[in-house]
């Protein structure tokens, strides 16, 4: 346990990490998307890419007492259940690639990912076809191995649920419960692979008051007559994010 504090305080850019990580909770909160975009790009400035990925998976058991309990209850289980088991057998590839490659080019990577998912959202670029079970495979698997790489597990899955034929309400349910299950069934694979360090333990367990407060007020925000609003302010702190995270040092 001293090993773990050590480890977790030694940890460079600490506070701000734990500030973005509240921000990330809270545009997720009221967004239903969005943490990762604003989290990696700014966290990957002060901790290695695998911390980060790490770090916010295990994050993500805060959003299990915050938004899931609602969202569950609107949450189509079949086809989300499909996408997740997907991403979950396609991610040990995405986190062999965290593993071996160099994290300056993992940041590139991120930021360019992070700015072309803000460019398909802002111009309204979405999966337009009704999905059946290949296509929902399809996304989960992508996913899984974007994710894996990069701790950005929205892209794909916001871009494809978006753009569904449900209401809104239900894709955002199932985006929120997509991500917050992939997420936590990272961790074993990240173990597995040697990447659960002490200090993305310790950082992780650090980020869950922030990232659950940023979570919880962003959730009493969200009105659904003001949607709009909230996504235009979701894109400029995704926006503001991919700026200062940009690895041009």
């Amino acid at each position: 346990m001293t090993e773990l504090i050590h480890a977790t305080l030694a940890l460079p850019g600490l506070l701000p990490v734990l500030l973005v990580t509240f921000a990330a909770g809270l545009v997720y909160g009221f967004a239903g998307f969005g943490a990762a975009l604003i989290y990696m790009p700014l966290a990957t400035v002060w901790v290695d890419p695998s911390v980060a990925v790490a770090g916010l998976s295990l994050s993500a058991l805060a959003s299990l007492v915050t938004v899931v309990p609602r969202a569950i209850r609107q949450v189509e289980p079949g086809p989300t259940l499909l996408m997740v088991a997907a991403a979950f057998l396609t991610a040990p590839l995405g986190i062999w690639v965290l593993r071996s490659t160099d994290p300056l080019a993992l940041r590139w990577i991120t930021s360019a990912c992070v700015a072309l998912t803000l460019a398909g959202l802002m111009t309204g670029w979405r999966y337009r076809a009704v999905p059946g079970r290949l296509a929902r495979a399809a996304v989960g698997a992508a996913t899984g191995i974007v994710g894996g790489a990069t701790g950005l597990s929205g892209p794909v899955v916001i871009l494809f649920h978006l753009g569904g034929q449900g209401s809104a309400a239900a894709n955002r349910a199932n985006t929120l419960v997509f991500l917050t299950f992939l997420s936590l069934l990272l961790l074993p694979q990240l173990a597995f692979q040697g990447l659960l360090s002490a200090q993305a333990i310790g950082l992780g367990l650090l980020q869950l008051l922030p990232y659950a407060a940023g979570c919880r007020l962003g959730q009493a925000l969200f009105d659904p007559a003001r949607e709009r609003l909230y996504r235009r302010s979701a894109y400029l702190l995704i926006a503001v994010a991919v700026l200062l995270g940009l690895p041009l040092e």
